[in-house]
């Protein structure tokens, strides 16, 4: 029968979530067995997710061309690594000494060249709908990973997102469930680490509730009734928000794990003092306190307190409309050779390399040749070429695989989808990625990848 509530006013269930949610703030708390935790062993696979949206130039980067027309190769120029025959940018010097702890992945490609469309492409695996927009027709990669691993429970999230504020949209950057639903949404981490007031909220229960909070649990599960048919995952969204509010505030592993003051000042330093350095430093944290997937979305590059540079673009849509493309990707590197080279060391001396996949990448890359506007140089959207970084996860580092042609226009050799990286990423995860599916909004079986095979040269 349908629904006799017209009112966009809340729900019971709503309201007494909402009456549980409000005991949840920021003083002292106590532990609670409201969740069964298990401590994260050297068997728990883990993902950190670098993600640089608006498509850093691959000709910039890791793909350099010296020998094309200088309308190709730009104004940067190749430095040579600790990995004999692999070259990369000049203004990445901390990454070139490591290269033997990473591989670049040189050969993946695709065909939306919009925004959205390469977001919904690369980051779902699927051919999206519409070329255009930021709304997933398909789940991303990171909730697909959430979806199976919904009953692990080690004291922090199993998903995790660190973003800029404003930006912690589920749609911004295509991270949307579809019909998995909200509860395998990451939980958000907003604002920059960096900044001496920087907090992560609810964390802690309100001074003065803890004796209350069974009571409220108690009279909140009297109303809390299965929803069977409930196919858009809010009642499942709402069941799972309830429970990761409490468990974040029950639990002394999260509030010890989101806090970068417990590291010495020496290494937030070598990571740096700006968002990309502190947010490389708590996906580190969190992954060794046990979170699954850790995403950080890195985009304006100014240490902190600091302003945007001149001819320079928030993310990385390094058209010349935007920024000088030479100028702002220069300084963009600065920050991210250090947060990198220190996130990859860092993960090498504490012994979680096999255990953690490191990526690094954007939607696409950039038009091989320069374009000129406004008097300065910008390359613009270019999914036919792109390079991706990995390092740990046990894979066979110290490599690039595949190649694009002299001017970095297509592939060359070992030509790859995206796929070809999640299905890297889900085998070293140890989910069944070839067996599990999901029912779509229709209950149509939809398998987690329509194509693709693990990089047989990593593994």
């Amino acid at each position: 029968m349908p629904s006799s509530r017209t009112c966009l006013g809340p729900s019971r269930r709503q309201f007494l979530f909402g009456s549980v949610a409000l005991g949840v703030g920021l003083a002292g708390f106590r532990p609670s067995p409201l969740t069964a935790m298990h401590d994260p062993t050297t068997n728990d696979p883990a993902v950190i997710f670098i993600w640089l949206p608006g498509g850093p130039p691959h000709l910039d980067t890791f793909d350099m061309k010296p020998d094309a027309p200088v309308e190709f190769r730009g104004d940067f120029k190749p430095i040579k690594t600790n990995v004999p025959g692999i070259d990369i940018c000049e203004h990445l010097p901390a990454l070139a000494t490591r290269a033997d702890r990473f591989a670049l992945i040189r050969s993946v490609a695709h065909k939306f060249a919009d925004h959205g469309g390469g977001h919904k492409k690369f980051l779902t695996g699927r051919d999206p709908l519409e070329p255009t927009g930021f709304v997933n027709d398909y789940p991303m990669a990171g909730s697909m990973a959430a979806k199976l691993l919904d009953r692990r429970r080690v004291g922090v999230p199993n998903y995790v997102c660190g973003v800029d504020g404003g930006r912690q949209g589920i749609d911004v950057f295509s991270f949307g469930s579809a019909y998995l639903g909200p509860a395998t949404h990451p939980f958000m981490v907003v604002g920059d680490p960096s900044e001496p007031a920087f907090e992560v909220k609810n964390l802690n229960l309100v001074k003065g509730t803890e004796d209350r909070l069974a009571d409220r649990l108690s009279l909140l599960n009297s109303f809390d009734k299965p929803m069977p048919h409930d196919r858009s995952g809010v009642a499942q969204g709402i069941e799972t928000s309830r429970e990761r509010a409490l468990e974040l505030a029950t639990s002394r592993t999260a509030k010890a794990a989101f806090d970068l003051g417990r590291e010495p000042a020496a290494l937030r330093e070598k990571y740096g003092d700006h968002r990309y350095g502190q947010r490389c430093l708590l996906a580190r944290r969190l992954v060794e306190a046990g979170a699954t997937w850790v995403t950080m979305v890195l985009e304006n590059a100014t240490p902190r307190g600091g302003q945007m540079i001149a001819d320079g673009t928030y993310n990385w849509d390094s058209h010349a409309v935007n920024c000088h493309i030479f100028k702002d990707t220069k300084h963009k590197l600065g920050f991210l050779d250090q947060a990198l080279a220190a996130l990859i060391d860092d993960l090498y001396t504490r012994g979680l390399d096999r255990r953690v996949l490191l990526v690094v990448t954007g939607e696409f890359g950039r038009t091989p040749r320069v374009e000129q506007a406004q008097g300065r140089p910008g390359r613009d959207h270019w999914p036919q070429a792109m390079s991706i970084l990995v390092s740990g996860g046990g894979l066979k580092m110290g490599q690039a695989v595949g190649s694009t042609t002299s001017r970095g226009e297509t592939p060359k050799d070992r030509p790859m989808v995206p796929n070809h990286l999640w299905a890297t990423v889900f085998e070293h995860l140890k989910l069944d990625w070839r067996e599990a599916s999901f029912l779509d909004n229709a209950g149509r079986p939809m398998p987690l990848l329509p194509d693709g095979e693990p990089i047989a040269e990593l593994t």
